[in-house]
């Protein structure tokens, strides 16, 4: 009776095996235990030489999936182009995070709307603390992608989300 029971045994090792190899590779869970720091230099202005340009647009993180912070900026630099800048985050490390603009309002209450509408993928998360920097594309209407976040593709949820206010 003994060796009927041994193919069911490792049938079930191999599967319990497997299903630990796929949570693991999805849900990365040593993740939550570490840090990413990145410090860019602000970009410089489209005015003075080596000065820091002044935003046109700015915004602050609240959390949505886990606790988030820092400041957002959209700086206009001296050849034309747009960056958006990442200012002092901190949030929590995690699989296939992107920086989004949005054209979606920010939601308090978690942010699941922020992929119904159209998005731009400005790129992977370069660091889950720290200073970034990220280019825009030509063209980007931010009256119409107004909306900042930091998009998990493999849970399809956001860690944080920041609205833009035009400056004057």
């Amino acid at each position: 009776m003994c060796r009927n029971k041994r193919p069911v045994l490792w049938i079930a090792t191999a599967v319990v095996v497997v299903v630990a190899a796929v949570g693991l590779y999805l849900f990365q869970p040593w993740r939550l235990f570490t840090t990413n720091r990145v410090d860019e230099a602000a970009p410089a202005s489209s005015g003075r030489q080596g000065a820091a340009a002044a935003p046109l647009a700015t915004g602050d993180f609240i959390s949505h999936e886990h606790k988030t912070s820092g400041a957002v900026e959209v700086h206009k630099l001296a050849d034309g182009k747009a960056t958006l800048r990442l200012a002092d985050l901190r949030t929590s490390d995690g699989p296939a995070l992107h920086v989004w603009l949005s054209d979606q309002p920010v939601e308090k209450d978690g942010g699941s709307n922020l992929d119904d509408g159209k998005h731009i993928d400005l790129g992977d998360l370069k660091g889950n603390e720290g200073n970034q920097n990220y280019a825009i594309p030509a063209g980007t209407d931010l009256d119409k992608f107004s909306t900042v976040t930091i998009w998990c593709e493999r849970f399809s949820v956001s860690f944080g989300a920041a609205e833009l206010e035009q400056r004057a």
